[in-house]
């Protein structure tokens, strides 16, 4: 790098630093925007509930139904028959005060309430957020689960119906046997609908069945669906809000397709699901709240929409979905809630019918292709293995997982670097041979190149290969680490949590570098200089020494870019990536040792000597190119 170029790169980080100075939002401008936003949610919970709280019917002059959450609604005769005529059988559960009931095991704890009888709090235990609070998913309003379906003379929203809970008992502790809440709205004469959630010991499913029993007359006759609104808030669990909000999206998968997803790095994004539907999950970066179907969904319609702020939430997301309906006086769905971490063993065994593949492990982000296999069948297995040896002692396994990935593809390291040797020590030959033949006869000089390295054995490709083939662990790891709840606060000398970025010193005032951070992070730091002297060690392994006139830029600037982008990024990640280098350095030097460069020009020479037979595809090869250079010439 000539000085021009480091000047260059020097004014660029000048720039940088001066942008994220110029551009800082001062203490006031910050303050401004925090008010502005509270006085936004402040609005939308009022306008929120205030339309929960008033709902005014279609009848001329009707008097006003008003439930509230802890409140008795007092209602004299005049006001039961307007209810009765709206809402029929129906009429009586329109009033009511709202319970809590708590379900839990080992492994999470669920607060339904019975206005609605939807989880209204939910709680993945043996996990904490990254300011040691109890994990929890949602609360209060957070969540909301709504049946929207037709009656005789309305449209019933069971969210504004009161359930009973058919037991008394409002805490149900299911940590040695299966407990089950049953949870009703009467409709007189034997006619109900029924929510029943159970949860097993040491599960992180929920049962959920519904129930419309008795009701066929009580329902709109034209009524073929039922319509759920589901809507919940993403909060924020993680350190890197950031990192997190990239991994938070919608998941889904229909019956006979595959799993898909809503893009992460939108403002807001939607789609339509037109198919038979299994699965839906809302998916935070290491938690999930999924719905699985254990028959199906008919479709469904759904969105996301980002948090301005991203300090306490990172997305709203919201689920239109629609159900078969046969009117029958016994209609059943059954489902199931998963309400848990992304933990790809936990994932992978979850199933609901016998035979039946749910595939929800795919919402862990381990790649495509060959990428998630090698993670699959490969990484995952050995991050396993050596976690049952060592614990969490995440450093240390990712350093042993480091070594052994380095020895098992160390013949292919140690075969593209002897065929750089070649072509290293055969660079004399080929320059004699650009001497001989002038650069306007480029057809006749790549004929005698390629004819010296048939005759020496050398295949000019042949260090690429052996890269080529080690890159899918490059990039399987770049997907491992990042999703990995098993680093999720696991701390690791420096680094308090491998899950997300580590860092020694933060900037002062808010102060933010575009594109690197509000933080310097050591980890990366030490790739990116690893990096770099692995790159010059190698500078002159490729094409025999010589290189193209951007690549000496490229060296220097490969681990820059790499120290931009890396920041932010897993320490788990940066620290795999540093250890990978110094390994990639120590194998080097020691292949360098080995390779008497010497001796294999000598092996080169009297390979050279040795007769040679063409091959059908090498004949057909110079033919072309003998063509080719006649047509030139005319």
């Amino acid at each position: 790098m000539d000085k021009n170029q480091i000047i260059g790169i020097v004014l660029i980080f000048v720039l940088l630093i001066g942008y994220g100075i110029f551009t800082a939002p001062g203490e006031e401008q910050r303050k401004e925007a925090q008010e502005r936003q509270d006085s936004l949610r402040k609005a939308a919970y009022e306008k929120y509930k205030a339309d929960s709280i008033i709902r005014v019917t279609d009848s001329v002059k009707q008097a006003q139904i008003i439930s509230t959450v802890d409140t008795v609604v007092a209602v004299d005769s005049a006001q039961l028959v307007n209810l009765k005529q709206n809402f029929g059988v129906f009429a009586s559960a329109m009033q009511g005060k709202e319970q809590l009931i708590t379900l839990e095991n080992q492994n999470i704890k669920i607060k339904l309430t019975t206005k609605g009888a939807f989880p209204k709090y939910a709680e993945v235990k043996n996990f904490l957020t990254y300011d040691s609070l109890p994990l929890v998913l949602f609360d209060n309003n957070e969540n909301q689960f709504n049946l929207l379906f037709a009656g005789v003379n309305n449209k019933i929203s069971t969210n504004d119906l009161y359930f009973e809970n058919t037991l008394s008992d409002t805490v149900y502790n299911a940590n040695s046997s299966t407990q089950t809440v049953s949870l009703r709205v009467n409709a007189g004469e034997g006619k109900y609908i029924e929510y029943k959630y159970t949860l097993e010991p040491n599960s992180y499913l929920l049962k959920y069945d519904i129930r419309f029993y008795g009701l066929e007359k009580e329902l709109a006759s034209n009524s073929s669906y039922i319509d759920i609104l589901w809507k919940t808030k993403s909060r924020r669990q993680e350190h890197g809000n950031k990192w997190e909000n990239q991994n938070t999206t919608i998941y889904y998968k229909g019956v006979n397709d595959k799993v898909n997803y809503l893009t992460e790095m939108s403002e807001q994004s939607d789609a339509t699901l037109d198919t038979k539907v299994k699965w839906i999950a809302y998916k935070d970066h290491f938690f999930s709240t999924i719905l699985i179907a254990h028959n199906y969904i008919k479709e469904a319609k759904v969105k996301y929409v980002k948090d301005e702020l991203q300090e306490k939430y990172l997305k709203d997301f919201e689920s239109n979905i629609y159900l078969d309906f046969e009117r029958s006086n016994d209609a059943k769905f059954e489902f199931s809630y998963y309400f848990g971490p992304n933990d790809y063993d936990i994932l992978r065994k979850i199933q609901i019918n016998e035979g039946e593949i749910l595939d929800i492990k795919r919402i862990i982000p381990l790649g495509w292709s060959v990428f998630r296999w090698v993670n699959q069948f490969i990484v995952i297995p050995l991050f396993n293995i050596l976690s049952t040896v060592f614990g969490d002692n995440m450093g240390l396994i990712i350093l042993i997982m480091t070594i052994l990935i380095k020895l098992v593809l160390f013949p292919l390291t140690f075969k593209s670097f002897k065929s750089s040797a070649k072509m290293r020590v055969l660079k004399p030959q080929i320059d004699e041979i650009n001497k001989k033949i002038p650069k306007d006869r480029a057809m006749e000089r790549q004929q005698a190149t390629m004819a010296l390295y048939r005759k020496v054995g050398v295949n000019p490709m042949g260090g690429c290969l052996p890269v080529l083939l080690q890159m899918p662990f490059l990039i399987a790891m770049f997907r491992f680490f990042p999703a990995s709840i098993e680093l999720r606060q696991k701390s690791f000398l420096w680094a308090d949590d491998l899950s997300s970025y580590d860092s020694i010193w933060n900037f002062p005032g808010g102060f933010s570098i575009p594109m690197y951070g509000d933080h310097i992070s050591l980890f990366t730091l030490l790739m990116a200089v690893a990096m770099l002297i692995s790159q010059l060690l190698n500078k002159n392994q490729m094409s025999g020494g010589t290189q193209m006139p951007g690549m000496k830029l490229m060296l220097w600037m490969m681990p820059i870019m790499m120290l931009l982008w890396f920041n932010n990024y897993s320490a788990g990640l940066s620290y795999y990536y540093f250890l990978s280098n110094v390994i990639t350095i120590i194998q080097t030097l020691v292949i360098r040792k080995m390779i008497d460069e010497n001796a294999l020009l000598e092996q080169l020479n009297t390979q050279k000597k040795k007769p040679k037979k063409k091959s059908k595809w090498q004949t057909r090869i110079e033919e072309m190119q003998k063509i080719q250079e006649q047509r030139r010439r005319k």
